[in-house]
This record gives structure tokens, C-alpha cells and sequence, in this order.
């Protein structure tokens, strides 16, 4: 671990895996033990099956592991911000719980992150173990982001982050729904960087995140924290007044200037279905806001925590990894 590094949380949001959270919180306890003081927040965002379960006897087991659960599934963000907002130590790590990033990986972020004075570090995978398919729409979203948000940092964002705790205070508030992590760092964060880590093969299971949920996350981050989508809808707006002005001139004008009659009438059609499909377009943009500002005014929860593990003072204050050999269910 870097020289100077005292006590680190390490956040994981948890959903649906309790056949690889035994050997994760094993491999960090292993990186972990040098630290001089360390905690293992397990936040389950309302996973069906025997996920809590895992997650008690873990906490039952060790000391240093902390259990939050969520009353239903809000979405892996906003069991970040309630695992980051439960967090007492002064370094933030967070990972999934799929161990496509290893834990091993923590000390190189976590020194990258103190020594070159940053406040937010990105893992970004060397080599991605995941179809075509999500790594093209991963990307594209990224890229969606970081124009949306105004962050360079953004296109090289990912799940394997490590912040100064302290960073949360510019997010201490009441959020609503559809929160993003890495949009409410941006508020009181410019300093970010990445490094290339190891990125290895799912395990267990099969990632919850679709094309479709990938999209909709998209969507919901931009138009919840950029007002880029109603620039671009104005931008619109003005370039087809602009093409309606010439279809006049085309249409009207030129006919009565060469001595016909004016005609076009289906091109005219075209064009009018041209402007609806904006002004559809438009109200669209404007609807997504709106309803926003309708679950905002609702008071909608960004998490509800319905249950937390108890503190077992009786057991080790630190992991000893050699411990953690099997499933304790």
C-alpha cells in the first residue's frame, strides 16, 4: 500500500451475487491487511434470494464488513451514494462485485491518487472482457456523458473509482431518483484522472446491465444534470426555421419567378413531417425534464436503507484472509 495511506472504505454495490461475495471481500481482505485501519461496506440493492444472507454472515463473521440493505432495487448508483455516504474513513474505493476488477489493483489506484494530488481516480480496463456489442455501447455512452457533463474525465470513466471521501460533501443533499456517481463528482471535483488495471472475465452470473438499461442510464444522467439536451432541441429549432425559410423561397418564390405555377405538393408533405418530428422531438427533451422536476417535487428517495448488519464487536477488528476459505453459508 502507498506510504501515508492510514484507512480506506471500499464500497460495493451488491445485487444478485452471492456466489462470488465470499472470495471478494477474501481477495480484499488480502490487499487490505496492510492498511492501518479499513472497512468493507456491502450495499444489497434489493437482491432477491440468498444475497442478504451472504452478506449477514459475513458481517457476523468480520468485523471490518458492513451490510447495508436497500428496501428495493433503486439501481446500482444509488447504492453507491448510500454505501459513499456511510463511509467513515478518509479514502473511497469503489468496486462491483462481479471481480471483473481485481482488488489487487487498489494499491496502484490508490497511489495514483495521492500522488499525483487528484481527487477522483478511474480504473480503466486494459483489455475489456465483455461482448462487442456492450463495449461499443459502454463507449458510446461514455462519450455521451462527457459531452453531457462538461468532464473530460467522463470518456474514460468506470465502475473501479477511488476519491477522497471528503468529496461528498458537495453532494450532501436530497437527489431524487436517477442519480449518477460520477456526475455528482463533477460538482465539487475538477481534478481527475485514470490508469490502465486489469479487467478480467465475469465469474458468476451474467452482467444486469443491457443495452437498454445502458441507454436509459444515459438518457436519465444527461438530462438530469446538463442542460445540453435543450440546447441541442434549441439548436433544432433554429436550423429547421432556417430549412423552412428555404422550402418557402424553393416552393413560392421560384416558381412565380420563372412564370409557373407553384406545386410541391409532396415535398411540401416531406417538409412538414420534417418540423413535427422536431417539435415531437422537442417536447420529448422537455417532457424528460418535466418529469424530473414531477419526482423531485414528489420527494421520491434516492435509497431507502430497510435493514443494516450489526456491528460484532466480539470478532477480529481486521480480516485475516486465511480465515475466509469457504462459502459461510
Amino acid at each position: 500500500m502507498p506510504e501515508g495511506l492510514q484507512a480506506i472504505s471500499v464500497v460495493v454495490p451488491v445485487f444478485k451475487s452471492a456466489g462470488s461475495l465470499t472470495n471478494l471481500v477474501r481477495r480484499l481482505a488480502t490487499v487490505l491487511q496492510p492498511v492501518g485501519e479499513f472497512e468493507i461496506i456491502l450495499v444489497d440493492d434489493g437482491s432477491l434470494g440468498d444475497t442478504w444472507k451472504v452478506v449477514q454472515d459475513l458481517s457476523r463473521t468480520w468485523e471490518s464488513v458492513h451490510g447495508l440493505r436497500l428496501g428495493r432495487n433503486y439501481g446500482q448508483h444509488s447504492a453507491l451514494v448510500a454505501g459513499v455516504r456511510a463511509a467513515r474513513l478518509p479514502i473511497t474505493v469503489t468496486i462491483d462485485d462481479d471481480l471483473q476488477n481485481p482488488p489487487e489493483e487498489i494499491p496502484r489506484l490508490v497511489s495514483h491518487l495521492l500522488h499525483s494530488n487528484l481527487d477522483v481516480v478511474y480504473g480503466v480496463p486494459e483489455e475489456t472482457k465483455q461482448s462487442l456489442s456492450r463495449r461499443i455501447a459502454g463507449r458510446g455512452v461514455r462519450r455521451v456523458l462527457s459531452s453531457g457533463l462538461g468532464a473530460d474525465a467522463a470518456s474514460e470513466m468506470s465502475s473501479f473509482r477511488v476519491f477522497r471521501t471528503a468529496s461528498r460533501e458537495a453532494f450532501n443533499a436530497d437527489l431524487g431518483v436517477n442519480v449518477s456517481l460520477d456526475a455528482l463528482l463533477t460538482w465539487g471535483n475538477s481534478r481527475f484522472g485514470s490508469i490502465k488495471v486489469q479487467h478480467n472475465a465475469r465469474e458468476h452470473g451474467r452482467s444486469n446491465y443491457s443495452l437498454g438499461k445502458l441507454l436509459r442510464f444515459s438518457v436519465d444522467t444527461i438530462t438530469g444534470y446538463s442542460a445540453v439536451p435543450l440546447q441541442i432541441a434549441s439548436v433544432l429549432g433554429f436550423l429547421t426555421s432556417v430549412f423552412g425559410f428555404g422550402v418557402l423561397i424553393y416552393v413560392v418564390v421560384v416558381p412565380i419567378i420563372n412564370g409557373q405555377s407553384v406545386q410541391g405538393f409532396p415535398f411540401l408533405a416531406s417538409t412538414i413531417a420534417i418540423f413535427a418530428g422536431v417539435q415531437l422531438l422537442t417536447l420529448g427533451v422537455l417532457g424528460e425534464y418535466l418529469a424530473r422536476m414531477h419526482f423531485r417535487i414528489m420527494r421520491k428517495p434516492t435509497y431507502f436503507i430497510a435493514e443494516m448488519t450489526q456491528p460484532n464487536a466480539g470478532h477480529r477488528s481486521q480480516f485475516d484472509a486465511t480465515h475466509v476459505t469457504e462459502d459461510p453459508r
